[in-house]
This record gives C-alpha cells, sequence and structure tokens, in this order.
C-alpha cells in the first residue's frame, strides 16, 4: 500500500531530501514550507503526485489546515509525519536584540513540532500505527557556546519526543528521533568552521528512512557522530567546559 508521509521544511536541506527518498518509495507525500516556488518546483521534479503548502510552521491555524486538507487527499490515513523544519543563528544573551532570534529558534524547532504531530495523533490512534519524527541535532546533547537557543530548543526536542513516545506507545505509534551531525544544506553552508563527517543529504536521508522504518527511538547520522554525542555524555561537567569553551560558533544574525 502507497504510504501517506507528510514533511515540514520540504523547501530545502533534510526536508526536502527525505522528500525525495520517500517519493522513490513511491509515497504520497505533503510537502510544506515557506517558498511556494520552492515546493512547485520538487513536487514536480518527483515521481508520482503530491499536494504542496506554502505555510510558515509557525502559523499554527494554517498548519492544521495543510494537515487537514492532506488528510482528506488519502481519506484520512497517515503513516509517517516529519517535523523537519528548523532554522539555527549563533546567540548571545548578553544582547537584548537576540530575544527574538531566540524566541524564533524555539518556536521553529520546538513548538512547531508540537504542532506538526497535533492533528495527525488522533488519525494514527484510530489505525493503531504511524510514525512521528522529530529532527533533533548532536547540538542538543550538550550545550554550545553561543548556540544557547538551538542547542536549547534540540534538547527540549529530544526530551518531549521522549515523553511523547511513552504516552503513545500503548496506542501503537512510534515517536522517533533522529539527530543529524553535520549535512551538508543550507543551514551548514555558512559555518566557517570545519565540520568533520560531514554528509551528503541523499545520504542522510537514506539513513533516516530506514531508522524511521525500524522505529527507532534516538538515531544519530551519520554514525561517527553517534559516537561523539555518547563521549559528549560521558565527560564531566568540569572536563567538558574545559574542552567546549572555546569551541566554534555560528555567527549571530
Amino acid at each position: 500500500m502507497t504510504q501517506a508521509v507528510f514533511i515540514t521544511g520540504a523547501s530545502s536541506g533534510l526536508g526536502q531530501a527525505l522528500a525525495r527518498q520517500y517519493a522513490a518509495r513511491g509515497a504520497t507525500l505533503g510537502l510544506l514550507g515557506r517558498r511556494e516556488d520552492a515546493l512547485r518546483t520538487l513536487a514536480a521534479s518527483l515521481p508520482g503526485a503530491h499536494r504542496c503548502y506554502a505555510v510558515d510552521v509557525r502559523e499554527r491555524a494554517a498548519l492544521h489546515a495543510a494537515a487537514a486538507d492532506f488528510l482528506g487527499l488519502t481519506g484520512g490515513r497517515i503513516d509517517v509525519v516529519i517535523a523537519s523544519a528548523g532554522i539555527s543563528a549563533g546567540t548571545l544573551s548578553e544582547h537584548a536584540e537576540d530575544y527574538a532570534v531566540f524566541e524564533a529558534i524555539v518556536h521553529t524547532n520546538l513548538l512547531a513540532t508540537v504542532a506538526t504531530f497535533e492533528p495527525f495523533i488522533a488519525p494514527m490512534r484510530a489505525r493503531g500505527q504511524g510514525r512521528l519524527v522529530g529532527i533533533g541535532s548532536v547540538a542538543g546533547v550538550r550545550g554550545l557556546p553561543g548556540a544557547g537557543a538551538y542547542s536549547a530548543s534540540k534538547a527540549a526536542l529530544a526530551v518531549y519526543c521522549e515523553s511523547l513516545r511513552l504516552e503513545l506507545a500503548p496506542a501503537g505509534i512510534k515517536v522517533v528521533t533522529i539527530a543529524p551531525g553535520y549535512i551538508r544544506t543550507p543551514m551548514t553552508d555558512g559555518n566557517p568552521y570545519r565540520m568533520p563527517f560531514l554528509m551528503a543529504p541523499e545520504a542522510f536521508a537514506r539513513r533516516a528512512a530506514a531508522a524511521i522504518a525500524q522505529g527507532r527511538r534516538y538515531t544519530v547520522i551519520p554514525w561517527q557522530m553517534g559516537i561523539v554525542a555518547r563521549l559528549m555524555r560521558l565527560l564531566p561537567g568540569w572536563l567538558y567546559d574545559r574542552l567546549a569553551r572555546n569551541a566554534p560558533r555560528k555567527p549571530r544574525r
């Protein structure tokens, strides 16, 4: 049976790569992003017929309306929902003007994930199956200097998905967290520092789709960054502080 897959952040980056991966597998896609022209171009390049939604994920009502339209298209069936929309920027709390950036990052990366999942939970419950996928980050494992908003949003997303996984397990719904390392996307193109284990988005999408199909709880991609993430968790605070204090920083907006 053809899968019904809804993806936010589909106009570029990881969302676009995941859209290509699922379309190649014959899925019917709901593609949501801010740029309608990019979505239309993507949909035209994919096999099959797909629905495009030019929506900012921070607009909850519009996001829910898009979800309702897609469920109408599929007869109420949804197999996979991927909350891939995300933004990143350097932030420093000492600068008052960074508060708006902090707020936008948390809203896009965390609260919009909640809003993305909300309308699909009832249909998944009715069928007793489905996959809700949150896109976290290795940057959410420990706090990074100059990245308070991004690290906090991704750490919170991972814990939110963990809570949701426990809540929905009895209903047969799997909640999957994918934590990318460095993937070659517009988000990482502006990083002015070396990015170890940099991965092509197509390779990321293949591995992510496999983890989603298996219903894995938490997966770091690429696997080398998974080792780095485990080491970061194990380091005592004093040693982590010493090693990470002078880590390279993403530029502020």
